[in-house]
């Protein structure tokens, strides 16, 4: 470890000096020397270790190592392992001999007294706080990684709070310290010494407003912790009590990682003596934290809730389809939240409103909500939980020639138990066509869509096959789509054995393409159960062709196709199931700091 401070010998007085254990400090046995002095000694009482630094290839060991050349490649650092008991109770001792060396030529005294002042976090990453003499200041991704984690306290542990925790510079409730990092202060030494020395707590004005620190002084009851670093706190003077060697902080982020901020904070502690002026920083102490991602949960993961809204419009409400939410939910073992009419001001686009998600930190993880932009009826919703910031990096998709211009409109993920772990779904007016050819062919081409939904005219298979305008609107969205299969292939490294096309047409309204029945891989995906737009196709042997022919597809890679009628309430109103649900899902098992990216 580099020497953090120098201490210059005198030979007619005593030198006193402060020193911080494990940290050696450098000791100048060169400026004031003895005439005639050719070599030295040097020597430490019990609780010092001297060493004696010297370049091999310059400077000959001496004989028993006793006395030292005065040369300028020998250098000497001392070094403690415990903190003081009283001041000036350590001793080096620095004797200068001639070349005769009948005797010394004169004698240099260094008093220490020995503080233990240590930052530590869990750098280690097991949850809880070690002590670190290594390198703290940086952060390193991966397995054998280290440095601490911080999360952002973006939840609301108390129900009279307005607002998400990280708002509040007071704490509504001891709960709340454990979305929090540990963080802890050794301050070990004698009580005298901090009548001329103090310990400052710092935080760089660029991490201020991402970062706040709290700690309890004088107890544990709510009004005995404060926050002591912050936005409008760069500074905090540590308020030690006499015989106190360790005081606990807590740490919490303000601010998830985004375009402008990569994540990493730092705190800082130095020893200050305030018997200078200007006061001098004897030992700095640093931390480094990354904060935690928020982090989407696709499809592929388990779920554990599932949300939809209870809404009226002028078809009556959506009670039917709650209900077959209801079974879907139990079929896959995840619990059905209704948003009631009430909170949603009759907005049932709950998966246009927010994108559930959540945060981690190897001592604690929790759900966090993204909020998106578009802030109608269901606005305030994300708000009762927790808001959050998107942080990774989209692939970005064609979407704009879509009515409503969303992505799952023309695709989905699903899980598979295969190698693979999952399929692309993609809409496919081609391959719709072909199903419908390959049925008039067989002698079914009066089968109709829509037959049995009353709310629409009847389309044969032979009408929709000889309607031009029809194959040239599905004929130009298939281009579309395909342009967005190319990307997803390159980006997400994916083969045409890992797409799956589902039948589906579009038309288009102006410039804008809209489905031409419910759009199937508008899906919800609840493991391998997937609520599924029910298409209305046309009956042929009792069966809807279009239902039989995803079911073709999906359940061998082991999923269940369950088909929900969401015509009036969500389809006629330029959405699907997708649109009008959510899913909270289970968090995944591999930890986002073991990633090198």
């Amino acid at each position: 470890m580099a020497p953090q401070r120098a201490v210059q010998l005198s030979l007619k007085k005593p030198t006193y000096a402060v020193c911080v254990v494990g940290v050696e400090t450098y000791v100048d046995v060169h400026s004031d020397v003895p005439k005639g002095a050719e070599t030295f000694g040097v020597s430490g009482s019990p609780g010092v270790e001297v060493f004696v630094i010297y370049d091999p290839a310059r400077v000959t060991v001496p004989t028993g190592k006793t006395h030292w050349p005065l040369d300028a490649n020998v250098d000497v650092t001392v070094s403690v392992d415990a903190a003081s008991k009283a001041l000036h109770d350590l001793k080096v001792k620095v004797s200068y001999f001639g070349r005769q060396e009948a005797g010394a030529l004169g004698h240099s005294v260094l008093y220490l007294t020995a503080v233990d002042v240590s930052l530590d976090v869990d750098t280690g990453r097991t949850g809880k706080v070690k002590r670190n003499h290594d390198d703290k200041k940086t952060w390193r991704w991966g397995p054998e990684g280290y440095g601490a984690v911080l999360l952002v306290n973006c939840d609301r542990d108390s129900v009279v709070s307005a607002g998400p925790d990280l708002t509040n510079s007071q704490l509504a409730t001891l709960d709340d310290l454990q979305d929090m990092s540990p963080m802890v202060l050794s301050c070990d030494g004698p009580d005298s010494l901090f009548n001329t020395h103090k310990l400052v707590l710092d935080v760089p004005f660029s991490d201020s407003r991402r970062v706040g620190v709290f700690c309890a002084r004088g107890g544990t009851s709510l009004e005995d912790y404060k926050q002591v670093l912050g936005p409008q706190r760069l500074s905090y003077e540590v308020e030690r009590q006499p015989g106190e060697r360790k005081i606990s902080f807590f740490v919490e982020g303000l601010a998830f990682p985004d375009v402008d901020f990569l994540g990493l904070v730092s705190l800082s502690v130095s020893l200050v003596h305030t018997g200078t002026l200007p006061e001098v920083p004897l030992f700095t102490d640093t931390v480094a934290f990354r904060v935690a991602p928020w982090i989407m949960t696709p499809n592929t993961q388990p779920p554990l809730e599932l949300y939809a809204c209870s809404v009226v419009d002028s078809h009556g409400s959506n009670k039917k389809f709650l209900e077959d939410m209801s079974d879907l939910a139990l079929k896959a073992n995840c619990k059905l939240i209704i948003c009631p009419q009430i909170e949603n001001r009759n907005d049932r686009w709950i998966q246009d409103e927010m994108e559930f998600g959540y945060t981690e930190a190897p001592h604690k993880a929790f759900p966090v909500v993204f909020d998106s932009p578009r802030n109608r009826g269901l606005k305030h919703f994300p708000y009762k939980r927790i808001l959050a910031q998107q942080v990774q990096a989209p692939v970005e998709l064609y979407s704009d020639w879509l009515s409503v211009g969303h992505v799952d409109e023309f695709l989905s993920f699903v899980p598979t138990s295969d190698q693979k772990g999952f399929r692309l779904l993609l809409a496919s007016p081609i391959a719709c066509l072909k199903l419908f050819q390959q049925k008039k062919e067989e002698g079914y081409g009066e089968a109709a869509q829509f037959d049995g939904l009353r709310h629409r005219v009847n389309r044969s298979i032979n009408e929709m096959l000889a309607d031009s305008r029809l194959r040239r609107d599905s004929l130009y969205t298939q281009k579309c789509i395909d342009w967005n299969r190319e990307v997803l292939k390159r980006e997400l490294g994916l083969t045409e054995q890992d797409i799956v096309d589902i039948p589906q047409l579009f038309f288009l309204k102006g410039s804008h393409a809209e489905a031409f029945f419910p759009d199937m891989v508008n899906m919800v995906v609840l493991g391998k159960h997937l609520g599924i737009p029910k298409p209305f196709g046309p009956i042929i042997d009792g069966r809807c062709c279009l239902e039989e022919k995803v079911r073709s597809l999906l359940e061998p890679l082991g999923l269940r196709c369950i088909f929900i009628d969401d015509y009036l309430s969500y389809h006629e109103l330029l959405g699907e199931i997708h649109c009008g649900t959510n899913v909270r899902r289970q968090p995944f098992s591999f930890k986002w700091w073991h990633m090198v990216p």
